[in-house]
């Protein structure tokens, strides 16, 4: 039999196998288990991605995606089921940025990141435990997000990239998040990403300090928020400030949403803008180019 004939008995199957659930507001959902999903996916040959996908499709949601589906709705969702992202340092901001796609149910992640994991980063990396010190960041990442979500597709590659790196690494990408430690990256970064024609989310944090932006291809992005790139310094003052759990977190937390917002085509992105906040007094401000 086919991949057609895989799949058109596959959507039977969905069909089979969905059930009807009230939700807390009142509502009847349709859903499908996440046992049911994986048993298709297995019993049919096709990716459990394209089963949430082929259920979505006839307004089934599957039932890990419940609570996505009143903000996002079937469309939305398949948007991030069809999406690929990158996303650039897999440690304080980026593993957490990762696990939340994951959950999201973005369909395919691309991670980047050259380190093993270290005791300092004990503090704030959502996976740098007593057990993967020293271990490869991406390849302790993409294990722990299978476990996460099984339909997501992730792609790790164990590397200190630079602009050409980006540029291959990157090219089936939708957008890529910036959740790299020093500024000659980041430039990098946004440099393959105009030649790629795909916005970058940016976030960064020192101390009680953050920000955030969304850099369309055409935007001036970091030379307007950093200066001149040739006379800056590598780091910023985030080497003496440290990076504190929570600031990271909500750091991490709104790139997340601001890559919803680009894959949805939801809501308004933090575009030509700089949000910046300092939670120690605490401010949170927005300032535009």
């Amino acid at each position: 039999m086919g991949k057609e004939g895989n799949l058109a008995d596959a959507i039977l199957a969905i069909l089979d196998l969905s059930k009807n659930i009230s939700t807390p507001d009142g509502p009847v959902v349709k859903v499908i288990g996440l046992n049911e999903t994986i048993e298709i996916s297995e019993s049919h040959d096709i990716p459990r991605r394209l089963v949430e996908i082929e259920a979505l499709a006839q307004e089934i949601v599957p039932t890990r995606y419940l609570r996505n589906y009143g903000t996002l709705g079937a469309s939305g969702q398949i948007k991030l089921l069809k999406s690929v992202v990158g996303v650039i340092g897999v440690g304080g901001l980026g593993g957490i940025i990762v696990r939340n796609l994951a959950r999201l149910g973005v369909g395919s992640l691309v991670i980047v990141d050259g380190d093993v994991f270290s005791e300092d980063n004990l503090n704030r990396q959502e996976f740098a435990t007593e057990k993967t010190v020293g271990k490869v960041k991406v390849e302790v990442v993409a294990e722990e997000l299978k476990q996460i979500n099984g339909a997501v597709d992730v792609k790790g590659f164990n590397a200190q990239a630079g602009e050409k790196e980006f540029l291959k690494i990157l090219k089936e990408a939708d957008t890529v998040v910036d959740a790299l430690d020093n500024l000659p990256s980041r430039f990098a970064l946004q440099r393959a990403a105009v030649s790629l024609n795909i916005p970058v989310v940016h976030g960064s944090v020192a101390g009680f300090v953050g920000q955030v932006a969304t850099i369309f291809p055409e935007d001036s992005g970091y030379s307007t928020i950093y200066g001149d790139e040739d006379k800056l310094p590598e780091k910023g003052v985030e080497t003496t400030l440290g990076n504190l759990p929570g600031v990271v977190g909500t750091v991490a937390s709104l790139q997340s949403v601001e890559v919803i917002k680009i894959l949805t085509g939801l809501g308004e992105v933090i575009r030509n803008k700089l949000l910046f906040f300092d939670l120690e007094s605490p401010i949170f401000e927005i300032f535009t180019h």
